[in-house]
């Protein structure tokens, strides 16, 4: 056969000995070994079953381009209408022609026509005598609506007639707009002025010649953004689909109602039953999430409500979750407590959990099967968590990754999302945002990003994760959204610091305006590729503010800087085993992971607010040095024993008593200056 690829005509011979390797959303394609028909090794296949490759694009399809005669329905409109004009044999033999390529679709066209030579009032009583629900192909409306609940867009592209396509987009709840189909021209009556003979059909719409529905497809990926578009049809033109350049991603072959060698032969998945494609198209994901802190749980909550509520069964009903082996609460163990009672009074009280949502203390149980993992744990613990369970997911399953942090490597700094893809083999996208874990929990209206570096992927999550309470969008820039995740944590640091110091609004939104901005520079010094737009989402600026005044690290360093002020110091440790109910402070370990990236490259007098906040927690500087950042960041650096052993306001040790915090009520600014460690140098 002669097949187009890429604007390329090459000759292939035998079957389909090579065959697209194709890129969802770049609308084209390149010649490799084994799409269908042959293995890569060169062993014969049937496309009776799909590869794994066209199996994965079909799942993915964003757009779906069905043939209608012989397609969706079971028979030829033309031929039909044929038969009710009394010439169905002769109009028969040239569609017969015209689908197996024997005759040029145009000519066919225009002589079929030409023999039915029917009127207004003819196509107004086939339509009456043949409605479309009475020819539709079994299977096909369940099909088309399954496609549709999952939000994948149906076009009609056929050769036939607009007059008798719209009646069944109608009946198929498929938009007018949706579909390419010629048009009859007709002589109009001067005395009725109402059309009263057919004297030909349009020739300028795509569909009116061969090559007409790569052409159409063309058209429609010029007004959508879509990355994978497949095409069904039982014909040689519907096969055209995927033979240029510009066409269609996927071509199934249906002969469910004719089955056309050719069109047999070179379909990349042929089927004779729809129901073969729509239990394919619906296999439920199987969706895993590991982490049991507050952030993860308010997670796993919108999860199990979209899985429970999933149109067409997108997800399995059971979510899984990790706890982590040995939690209790108050003696009694939370995995019976969440599966019996179904709440998590440790980390969110009073909140009901989905019945369908089950924790399990073995990971490898949780994992297993997984077709989604969503990971949400304190970063510091992430690495050793990939290690157990490398190897054990699928290199299809989807990820996720909702944890903020970096890990610091000899070689430089990888993101959480790199570590994953790298440790399980897997895509793995980012959900960051402004999202305070007991507001999400109570169903407070909320947003987030999901960074992506796969589309398809990241339509997926969307539809997991998206609550009528909380709105999800997607944007190309994993990196930056992860960035912004990580790095607000420090800011908020030293937002919590300036509340606890009594300062006002005026001095928090100064202090985090500088935030920000070390937080793109840093970001964009590491990845270049970053954009800077994305700070202006809900994982940049929104989530800075939402964590500047609602957070975790807000609140320790709030009542750090609130210690210090009266007298009664303690560490950020014993502030977070006082007040995080077992949570950890992830602040205090980015900024470590961000100064030792700072200090390798000799940025620290470029980023000062980061340089000063690390030595803040470090006990190198006091809490004061949080509004004279330029100051701090200049200062030489104080060894953390040297500082111990001279200053009396370094915290003391843990303590063994339960910690009270300081009243929550804003602590005045002394007149006085505050001490300064460093005065003895001067």
């Amino acid at each position: 056969m002669l097949s187009i690829r890429c604007g390329i005509q090459m000759k292939i011979a035998g079957s389909n000995a090579m065959k697209r390797n194709l890129y969802p959303g770049r609308g084209r394609s390149i010649v490799m070994n084994g799409l269908a028909g042959f293995n890569g090794n060169g062993t014969p296949q049937s496309n009776f079953r799909p590869s794994k490759q066209v199996l994965d694009m079909w799942q993915r399809a964003e757009a779906v381009c069905f043939d209608i005669d012989c397609t969706i329905t079971v028979n030829d409109s033309l031929d039909l209408l044929a038969e009710h004009m009394g010439v169905g044999e002769q109009v028969a033999e040239l569609t017969s022609k015209a689908m197996d390529g024997s005759m040029n679709l145009e000519s066919s066209l225009e002589e079929r026509l030409k023999i039915i030579n029917c009127k207004p009032v003819d196509i107004k009583s086939f339509l009456e005598k043949h409605p479309p629900e009475s020819r539709f192909a079994q299977g096909i409306q369940s099909l088309i609506s399954s496609l549709q609940s999952r939000g994948v867009t149906i076009y009609l592209i056929t050769g036939g007639f607009r007059e008798l396509a719209l009646p069944i987009a109608d009946k198929l709840n498929i938009p007018r707009e949706n579909v390419f189909a010629n048009r009859m021209l007709w002589q109009w009556d001067d005395e009725t002025l109402e059309p009263s003979r057919l004297v030909g059909f349009d020739m300028s719409e795509p569909t009116a010649r061969n090559q007409g529905k790569p052409q159409a497809i063309a058209q429609i990926r010029e007004k959508n953004s879509y990355n994978s578009v497949v095409m069904i049809g039982d014909g040689i033109t519907d096969l055209e689909a995927v033979q240029v350049s510009g066409g269609a991603d996927l071509f199934i072959g249906f002969g469910g109602v004719e089955k056309r060698p050719k069109v047999q032969a070179e379909a990349d998945w042929f089927v004779t039953d729809y129901a073969d494609l729509e239990a394919a198209f619906l296999q439920s994901m199987q969706v895993a999430v590991i982490g049991s802190g507050s952030f993860a749980f308010a997670a796993a909550r919108m999860v199990a409500q979209n899985a429970k509520e999933s149109s067409a069964s997108m997800f399995r009903d059971k979510v899984k979750i990790w706890v982590r082996p040995g939690s209790e609460f108050e003696g009694q163990s939370m995995i019976d407590i969440i599966n019996e009672k179904h709440e998590n009074p440790k980390y969110l009280p009073g909140i009901p959990l989905p019945e369908n949502l089950e924790a399990f203390s073995d990971l490898d149980q949780v994992i297993e099967g997984a077709d989604i993992l969503v990971i949400c744990t304190p970063h510091q613990y992430i690495r050793g968590i990939l290690k157990q369970i490398s190897g054990k997911v699928k290199s299809s399953t989807i990820a996720i990754s909702l944890v903020k942090g970096l890990r610091v490597r000899a070689d430089g700094p990888q993101l959480i999302s790199q570590l994953v893809r790298r440790s399980l083999g897997t895509d793995c996208s980012v959900l960051m945002g402004a999202n305070i874990a007991d507001e999400l929990a109570k169903e407070e209206f909320g947003e987030a990003v999901i960074g992506y570096d796969n589309i398809d992927n990241a339509r997926i999550l969307k539809k997991l994760f998206q609550r009528p309470y909380f709105r999800v969008n997607l944007i190309p820039d994993a990196a930056g959204a992860e960035m912004c995740g990580t790095l607000k944590n420090v800011v908020a640091i030293a937002a919590g610091l300036v509340e606890g110091l009594g300062y006002g609004a005026n001095s928090k939104a100064a202090i985090m305006r500088q935030g920000l901005s070390e937080m793109m520079k840093f970001s964009i010094r590491l990845y270049p590729g970053i954009r800077e737009e994305t700070f202006l989402e809900s994982c940049g600026v929104a989530d800075l503010v939402a964590t500047c005044y609602g957070g975790r690290n807000r609140m320790v360093a709030m009542e750090y800087a609130k210690r210090w002020l009266v007298g009664q110091p303690e560490s950020f440790d014993a502030l977070e085993a006082a007040l995080l109910n077992g949570q950890k402070l992830q602040g205090v370990m980015t900024s470590e992971e961000v100064q030792e990236i700072l200090a390798t490259r000799g940025w620290e007098r470029d980023f000062p607010l980061f340089t000063t906040i690390n030595r803040i927690i470090n006990y190198q500087l006091d809490p004061s040095f949080v509004v004279k950042y330029e100051e701090g960041a200049q200062r030489p650096v104080l060894a953390k024993q040297l500082a111990a052993n001279t200053y009396s306001w370094f915290p003391p040790p843990m303590p063994t008593e339960p910690i009270t915090p300081v009243t929550q009520e804003p602590v005045p600014v002394p007149r006085r200056a505050p001490f300064d460690i460093f005065s003895m140098f001067k």
